[in-house]
């Protein structure tokens, strides 16, 4: 009996329609001064658009396979877990996150499954990012999220909103059955001490 080895291709998240979504709302929201910042950046593919548009670019990731392949387009790539030893400040921080609601019993044991397990509700890794990403967010900066209708939009809308922020529709584009949305995310100033 083979067993075949997947191949490290199989293991980065391809780009796909909402690789694309998140990376024209990007190009339409940097600013040639921008210090950008993508969380998760599977192929790159994402931060390679921005290079020339912005200041400067960098990325992250878990999968050490993503990080070779973000670095073979030029992107300066840092393996980590979303933004763990990165500090900022950033003026636009760009997610497309695992948003795919997965029970325990349909999780797999590959590097792809990060870019896809949102956890039971969609929303586990999205959690996370919100916590933190004020961290390394620029008092008058930007986040670009990607979230599907089946990650419960509101509910990401209300989570951010209870963190501080305002949540905006940037891009929407509805995709054999479910709805891909580019949410603009900003701090609500009028609250904001930090």
């Amino acid at each position: 009996m083979h067993i075949s080895t997947p191949s490290p291709d199989d293991q980065v998240y391809a780009p796909a329609e909402d690789t694309f979504l998140l990376r024209d709302a990007a190009l339409a929201e940097v600013r040639p001064d921008d210090r950008v910042l993508e969380v998760g950046c599977g192929s790159g593919a994402v931060s390679a658009a921005l290079l020339g548009s912005a200041g400067s670019v960098a990325a992250t990731d878990i999968n050490p396979h993503a990080v070779r392949a973000a670095r073979t387009l030029g992107v300066e790539t840092v393996r980590t877990d979303l933004m763990a030893g990165v500090r900022g400040p950033f003026d636009l921080v760009l997610f497309n996150p695992p948003y795919l609601p997965t029970a325990p019993e349909e999780r797999l044991d590959d590097w792809l499954e990060y870019a896809l397990d949102g956890g039971p509700t969609g929303r586990e890794t999205i959690e996370r990012f919100a916590a933190d990403v004020g961290r390394v967010l620029a008092p008058f900066g930007r986040i670009l999220l990607l979230v599907s209708s089946l990650t419960g939009p509101e509910e990401v809308r209300k989570h951010f909103a209870g963190l501080g922020y305002i949540v905006l529709l940037a891009a929407k584009e509805r995709v054999e059955g479910e709805d891909l949305l580019v949410l603009r995310i900003s701090r609500d100033l009028c609250c904001f001490s930090g």
